[in-house]
């Protein structure tokens, strides 16, 4: 079993977080990564994010997709591995899906 991808998106994940970190502010909104999915051939990864409040998070992944050239650059720059996955950003809706089973459970 290869185990490449899942050790590629974890250190994506990282490094990426403190680059969004330190390159984007979100004044309002906090995103956060919550898990990068990548490819068996690491070609693509898909950055998936939860945003708090959940009403900021078209304007949060709109930012980061108009970013995301400059974040590839630099996450490039940080990570030397061939090839290195493009990065594409994703709203990960599972923790407010989570969110509302549970409320409709405490609500019964």
């Amino acid at each position: 079993m290869n185990f490449r991808p899942q050790r590629v998106g974890k250190l994506i994940r990282e490094e990426l977080s403190k680059i969004i970190l330190e390159e984007l502010e979100f004044p309002d909104a906090l995103p956060t990564i919550t898990d990068v999915e990548v490819d068996k051939k690491l070609e693509h990864a898909v950055v998936l994010l939860s945003v708090i409040p959940s009403v900021s998070s078209d304007r949060v992944l709109e930012e980061l997709k108009r970013a995301a050239g400059r974040l590839q650059h630099l996450l490039n720059k940080k990570i030397s591995i061939k090839p290195m996955p493009r990065i594409r950003f994703e709203i990960d809706h599972g923790l407010e899906h989570a969110a509302q089973v549970e409320k409709l459970l405490l609500d019964k």
